[in-house]
């Protein structure tokens, strides 16, 4: 499917790229939230006339978000979790868990699917993980995940 970006996309593409995405993903995605635009003659001409004010707002929306990484980059947020003798927890942290928290603790909204967890966090310890807040705006963030004591010893 041929698409014309209509803002940033992190791998992807740049305001007014004319880009090839799989169809489900360009539908469902991209077209549904206003990303983009089918690439035909009249959208190509379209998005030449208007680059200049979808170049302003992005970059309007891009200082929002360096705010938002400023507050976050390099915090750390903690978990308590019951976990196993050797410390394997009994469930993962998933990145609605860690949204959760932002929202809660530090008042910042942040979408699981701005959250790369890099690896699973199934275990006590100490993970890095990377906020992608925006195009060329990302935030890390350290999760440390505690024990709990088990309340029917």
């Amino acid at each position: 499917m041929q698409l014309i970006l209509l803002e940033n996309i992190l791998k992807l593409g740049k305001i007014g790229d004319q880009v090839e995405v799989k169809n489900g993903y360009g539908r469902n995605f991209l077209l549904k939230t206003g990303k983009a635009l089918r690439a035909n003659k009249e959208n190509i001409d379209f998005v030449n006339k208007k680059k200049e004010s979808l170049n302003k707002k992005n970059n309007e929306i891009k200082k929002q978000f360096k705010d938002i990484a400023s507050k976050i980059n390099n915090k750390t947020i903690k978990f308590s979790k019951e976990s196993k003798e050797n410390g394997d927890l009994y469930g993962s942290i998933k990145p609605k868990e860690v949204s959760n928290l932002f929202k809660s603790v530090l008042k910042v909204e942040i979408s699981p699917s701005q959250i790369d967890l890099r690896k699973e966090i199934d275990k006590i310890g100490s993970y890095k993980i990377v906020i992608n807040l925006f195009d060329e705006v990302a935030a890390k963030v350290t999760v440390v995940v505690e024990k709990i004591k088990s309340s029917n010893k």
